[in-house]
């Protein structure tokens, strides 16, 4: 096994922020992000992004890395996450990813492939051709058919992306995440995973309270922002908390009816989180429902990172 790892996961608003800083003061961490839209510059408030001062001078990575209109995969984040924990390691730190974003920190601590899925180049033009003529839409139709959960999380207009999942889907019969998760179960890192969960009315009321500071903030500013710049057919604008202002602008819905469909979408995204991550890696949950024990839950979870690591903290 590689290189000592911290992960610590859990789904939108359940205070994975406040656990990780508390973590890193005492375990010599620096942080790298685990989340697909804090990488954004100008995206702040939607995303619930760690502000300098809750930082508390504890380094974070990959936060503010890319503009809105750039583009952002898996296999990027891949890319630059292994480098860090290597470089985070020689530097005597402990490195500790945290996040929501299941697909992307299990690419990096387990032995994915990305390069090595097979291709059918003849079928990838055919679709490139269909595309052509029929439009991006009817291949993403396709894909929502086939394999729902990529199409998910893939852009309609993201035609590079949608045509390979439905390459691997045609060369494997499986659909992306079932070819992933074939690939390989090792860990690639001496990792203490952890999961903080709570009580589900708990959390959801958490999340329903997040969005109302997040318009108190001025996520409506935030977002118009995006919009003015004529940011459309981005991956960025498809993030909860971005796709629903967007409606509004657009005319198509209330301001009252985008802030629900925004806690709506947060609250299913959370329970998806949740399925995530139980079905798909080793977590160590610990419950997080009482929040006057945070103290003890903390010293609960380096005990447990001490054990699983032989990693001397300082409690």
């Amino acid at each position: 096994m590689g290189e000592k790892l911290v992960v610590l996961i859990g789904p939108t608003a359940v205070g994975k922020t406040k656990m990780s800083i508390e973590l890193a003061k005492r375990l010599n961490a620096e942080i790298i992000s685990g989340d697909s839209m804090q990488i954004y510059k100008g995206m702040d408030i939607g995303t619930a992004k760690i502000t300098k001062q809750e930082m508390d001078g504890i380094p974070h990575h990959l936060i503010d890395i890319k503009d809105p209109a750039e583009p952002f995969s898996v296999a990027e984040f891949q890319q630059l996450v292994r480098p860090l924990i290597q470089e985070i390691t020689d530097r005597g730190k402990l490195p500790m990813i945290v996040g929501g974003t299941g697909l992307y920190i299990q690419s990096v601590i387990y032995d994915y492939r990305f390069s090595d899925a097979p291709s059918d180049p003849a079928y990838r033009e055919d679709l490139r051709r269909m595309a052509k003529e029929k439009g991006a839409e009817a291949l993403y139709e396709e894909l929502k058919r086939i394999d729902p959960e990529s199409a998910e999380r893939i852009h309609p207009h993201n035609l590079r992306r949608v045509i390979r999942a439905l390459e691997i889907y045609r060369c494997t019969g499986k659909t992306m995440a079932e070819w992933q998760q074939t690939q390989t179960h090792e860990l690639l890192y001496q990792a203490a995973i952890i999961g903080l969960t709570m009580e589900r009315e708990q959390l959801y009321r958490r999340i329903n309270e997040r969005v109302d500071q997040m318009v108190a903030q001025g996520l409506l500013d935030e977002v118009k922002a995006l919009y003015e710049r004529g940011l459309r057919n981005c991956q960025s604008i498809q993030a909860i908390g971005y796709k629903e202002i967007y409606a509004y602008l657009d005319g198509e819905l209330s301001f009252a009816e985008a802030v629900e469909q925004l806690k709506q979408n947060s609250r299913r995204y959370a329970k998806r989180q949740l399925t995530w991550f139980r079905n798909k890696m080793p977590v160590r949950w610990f419950d997080m429902t009482d929040l006057s024990r945070f103290t003890e839950k903390r010293d609960e979870i380096l005990r447990y990172i001490e054990g699983k690591l032989q990693q001397k903290t300082n409690i």
